[in-house]
C-alpha cells in the first residue's frame, strides 16, 4: 500500500527521531524510502557557513543506515527549492505513496523544516501524509525530541462524517486491516452544531441510520483481516469529541479524510481533519481527496 514513501529531513534531531519512528511502516508494505533534503536557493548559496558537504553526506548517512537497519531500500537526495513545492512534485511525479513529516504539535511552530513546512505539506499534497507527531524534552543545551506513539499497528482511529472522502479514506483503512492493523475504532460524531436545536427531536433517527452504517462498515473491515474492530458514535462538536477519544484512549494513530461534508476545497484553519493534525496528541495519516482532471 505505502510501498514508496518520502521522508522531509532537515537533519534536526527531530527529523531523526520521526526516522527512528517508522518501523511499523513495513506492516503496511513500506518497502522503498527516498530521505529528501529539500534547501532554498539562500540555503543553497549560504550552505557552507552552516554545513559543510561532508557534514550533510554524514548525516544523510546516520539516518539511512537507521532506516536501513528498521529493513527499508533507502536513497538520500539534496534538492534546491521550496520544501513545499519539491516534495508534493516529486511524490507526484515519482509515483510514491505516502510523505512522511514530523510536528511538533499545536500549531506547527517548531524547529527549522519539521514545524513551518508540514502545515503547508499537508494543505497542499495530492499523496497521503502521515504527520508524525513529536514531543520536545529540554535538555542541558539543546532540546531533545523524541516521537511519541510510534505504535501504527495497535490501535486505528477511523473519523468518519460518510462523506465522499472519507469513504476513499476508508479503502486505505481496509488495506491497512488487511496488511495487520491489530485493533480499529470507527467513530461518528453527530455534530451538535448541525443538529441543535431545530433537529434534535430526531437525534435518535440519525443515531439509527449512522449507527447501521457504522456496522456496515465493521462488517468489510472483519472481511479484510483479523482486527478487533470497535464502534463509537457521540455527540458534539467533531473536534472537540475525537481530539478527546484520542487523549482518554491513547490512541497512537489517526486516519482521515482531509476533506470532508460541505468543502469543495478546503479552508485549512476551518477542516476538522487539519485541526486534528494540527492539535491531537496522535499522529495522523490524511488522505487527500481523490481529484480528477489537473
Amino acid at each position: 500500500m505505502f510501498s514508496r514513501f518520502i521522508i522531509a529531513t532537515d537533519l534536526s534531531a527531530a527529523s531523526y527521531a520521526v526516522v527512528k519512528c517508522l518501523r511499523d511502516l513495513r506492516t503496511y508494505e513500506a518497502k522503498h524510502c527516498l530521505l529528501l533534503q529539500c534547501l532554498s536557493l539562500q540555503e543553497m548559496g549560504t550552505v557552507a557557513l552552516s554545513y559543510t558537504t561532508a557534514f550533510l553526506e554524514s548525516t544523510l548517512a546516520e539516518q539511512k543506515k537507521i532506516l536501513e537497519q528498521h529493513g527499508f531500500e533507502v536513497e538520500t537526495r539534496v534538492v534546491p527549492g521550496s520544501a513545499r513545492r519539491e516534495i508534493n512534485r516529486i511524490a507526484t511525479e515519482e509515483n510514491y505513496s505516502l510523505i512522511v513529516v514530523g510536528s511538533r504539535g499545536h500549531s506547527f511552530v517548531g524547529e527549522a523544516f519539521l514545524g513551518g513546512v508540514a502545515s503547508s505539506v499537508i494543505h497542499h499534497a495530492r499523496t497521503p501524509v502521515l504527520l508524525i507527531r513529536l514531543e520536545a524534552k529540554p535538555g542541558d543545551e539543546l532540546e531533545f525530541v523524541q516521537a511519541g506513539h510510534c505504535n501504527f499497528t495497535e490501535h486505528v482511529l477511523f473519523p468518519t462524517d460518510f462523506s465522499e472522502n472519507s469513504d476513499y479514506a476508508f479503502t486505505y483503512l481496509q488495506n491497512m486491516v488487511a496488511d495487520g492493523a491489530k485493533r480499529v475504532t470507527l467513530l461518528h460524531v453527530q455534530d451538535k452544531d448541525r443538529i441543535d436545536p431545530h433537529l434534535t427531536h430526531r437525534l435518535e433517527e440519525f443515531n439509527e441510520i449512522d449507527r447501521a452504517r457504522l456496522e456496515k462498515m465493521k462488517e468489510l473491515l472483519q472481511k479484510k483481516g483479523h482486527a478487533d474492530i470497535a464502534i463509537e458514535l457521540c455527540y458534539g462538536s467533531p473536534f472537540t469529541e475525537i481530539t478527546r477519544f484520542i487523549r482518554e484512549r491513547s490512541v497512537p494513530l489517526v486516519v482521515m479524510g482531509s476533506q470532508g461534508r460541505g468543502f469543495v476545497e478546503e479552508l485549512f484553519l476551518g477542516s476538522v481533519s487539519h485541526n486534528v493534525a494540527r492539535h491531537s496528541e496522535a499522529s495522523v495519516l490524511l488522505i487527500p481527496a481523490k481529484r480528477t482532471g489537473t
